[in-house]
């Protein structure tokens, strides 16, 4: 009984050693690169479990490249997956670069891999162009009418300018920018419509992709809408202004006016007060003249009468003018 216990116990051992051990030497994947003619050393692989690098990311890859001859070694490929890098995009942007016969290196693939740029796209965007589009341009001509333009920009990958290069965005306004400077100088609007190809060859002409991670290979206009007449609008608006400013300026001189006929108003109301005033003093000053003797009664008479005399000439002149106005 006892021996059967230590037999047991003997084949769990065994068991958990060797468990132990295909943990860490991969023995499938040694297999493989020798059947690959890729040459791994078992410690090799032990390391790489010590490191906490799966061996499966380094050894596929790395028979890959093998088989497509390039010259690539485990220390490279180990330390661009320590960095953070994707091993096995790099190895096929590396494969379709030599396939297309593009000199890229590895060091140059692990940096563009590790500057956040996908180098497989890269490279295939350097053997397959590709069309950028432009959203809708508004500029306007000199004659004041808006010209619509929308552009289609064919690029290639540039992988020498692919690490701090800029990006789409950038070529995007830059070509925007080309066509706006383009319709502000045409003479009219017509012009544009007429011969479009003159905006991409102007465009074209002032080496839009410099410091760009691309290649510009063409500028289509893709379509060319009138838009509005710019010129007229502000012609309008001005026109609009001038009306409200000339209103400002009349409202203002009408209050001034009513302001100085409100003054003479009140002038002509004082004045009328200062003559009750006067006219109240008139009684008074002649009974001091007739009790000082400097007025008498027939000079006071003789007063009465040139008034009356001239109330009447007044009565008389001012319906003469109603006989007039009348026709009578």
């Amino acid at each position: 009984m006892e021996l059967l216990l230590s037999t047991g116990l003997l084949v769990l051992v065994a068991l958990a050693a060797v468990g132990i051990f295909l943990h860490f030497v991969p023995i499938g994947l040694w297999i493989s690169a020798l059947a690959a003619d890729v040459h791994v050393g078992i410690f090799t692989l032990i390391g790489m479990r010590m490191r906490r690098v799966p061996p499966a990311k380094i050894v596929m890859p790395l028979i890959k490249a093998n088989k497509a001859g390039l010259d690539v070694n485990v220390n490279q490929l180990e330390a661009h997956y320590l960095a953070g890098g994707n091993v096995d995009k790099v190895v096929d942007a590396l494969i379709a670069a030599q396939r297309a016969q593009i000199v890229l290196p590895f060091e140059r693939s692990a940096a563009i891999d590790l500057a956040g740029r996908d180098v497989l796209e890269a490279v295939q965007m350097s053997v397959n162009p590709k069309v950028i589009e432009t959203p809708l341009v508004g500029a306007i001509a000199k004659n004041g009418i808006e010209v619509k333009v929308k552009a289609r920009v064919t690029v290639r990958a540039n992988i020498d300018r692919l690490v701090g290069g800029a990006g789409e965005p950038t070529i995007i306004a830059r070509v925007g920018e080309g066509i706006v400077s383009t319709i502000g100088s045409s003479e009219s609007h017509t012009n544009v419509i007429e011969s479009p190809e003159e905006i991409s060859n102007t465009v074209l002409s002032k080496g839009l992709d410099a410091g760009t991670a691309f290649e510009i290979l063409s500028i289509d206009i893709a379509d060319v809408d009138v838009g509005r007449n710019i010129g007229a609008q502000l012609q309008t608006d001005q026109a609009e202004a001038d009306k409200r400013i000339a209103q400002a300026k009349a409202e203002e001189r009408r209050a001034m006016a009513i302001a100085r006929e409100q003054e003479m108003k009140a002038y002509t109301q004082e004045m009328e007060a200062k003559v009750v005033e006067a006219q109240a003093e008139v009684p008074h000053a002649m009974a001091e003249a007739f009790k000082n003797g400097n007025l008498g009664v027939m000079d006071y008479y003789n007063m009465m009468n040139v008034q009356a005399d001239t109330e009447m000439r007044k009565a008389i002149s001012q319906s003469g003018n109603k006989k007039v106005a009348s026709g009578k």
